[in-house]
């Protein structure tokens, strides 16, 4: 059984590659999610009615304790799986001006990014090389690649994870893994609900925010054989803002 991880995988954008990976490369998707159990569920609802299989699993990406028993116990009950693909895509945001940012908000999202990212593909980084064989996406943002007012905690996450993306890509290439980053724009879902759309369309050239679907599909081909070639890669998908 061929399997992929996709952290918070319960909505928004990772429910999207969640439903989009089981259905265009037939993989057995594990659903992460930290608390919203019927979330979770109602992904999993979504990639059983296209005729795909997966599970939920939980557990905060951000304590390596809870990251190694949970997927260790998944392990063991599956001995015959094998995780081809991890999708780093777990995130939080706790925006505010660095004048304002209290220490707990910066804690928070470093962890929950960075550790997080950390945790996950060091417990699969080791089954990979052995496979030779695998595929790591680390779901980052224009927030990392440009800068954000208001996000510096955020920015700094996403860079840190772009930075070892392409760290990581040079040391495992040799063994049939890639390593690549997709930075997405403005895309519809409930981390964007509450910005000022109206005044955010008018920085993108296509003046529209993009949909988790699109960003899904770009997932879906770096996941699968067809990108073998491409590695270390920071990939943008944001209608067109550059920095």
């Amino acid at each position: 059984m061929n399997c992929a991880l996709v952290t918070g995988g319960s909505r928004g954008l990772g429910r999207a590659i969640s439903v989009t990976l089981a259905k265009d490369l037939g993989y057995h998707i594990l659903i992460n999610y930290q608390g919203n159990e019927a979330a979770a569920k109602e992904t999993l609802a979504m990639i059983e009615a296209n005729g795909g299989s997966g599970e939920c699993i939980q557990f905060d990406v951000s304590q390596k304790i809870e990251v190694d028993t949970a997927l260790e116990a998944w392990a063991e009950r599956n001995p015959d799986a094998v995780l081809e693909v991890l999708v780093n895509n777990a995130g939080i945001t706790r925006d505010n001006l660095m004048v304002w940012l209290e220490e707990k908000d910066w804690d928070d999202v470093l962890n929950t990014h960075v550790k997080g990212m950390f945790n996950c593909t060091k417990f699969v980084i080791q089954k990979m090389v052995r496979k030779r064989y695998g595929r790591i996406i680390n779901i980052v943002s224009v927030s990392g690649v440009k800068g954000v007012p208001g996000q510096t905690n955020y920015s700094a996450a996403k860079g840190a994870m772009i930075a070892a993306t392409r760290s990581l890509a040079q040391e495992v290439a040799k063994r049939k893994i890639t390593v690549n980053a997709i930075a997405p724009g403005f895309i519809e879902s409930d981390m964007t609900d509450k910005l000022p759309k109206d005044q955010l369309i008018k920085l993108i050239p296509t003046a529209r925010f993009g949909e988790p679907e699109e960003v899904a599909d770009l997932v879906s081909f770096i996941a699968s054989p067809k990108s073998a070639y491409i590695t270390g890669e920071i990939i943008n998908i944001n209608g067109g803002i550059h920095s």
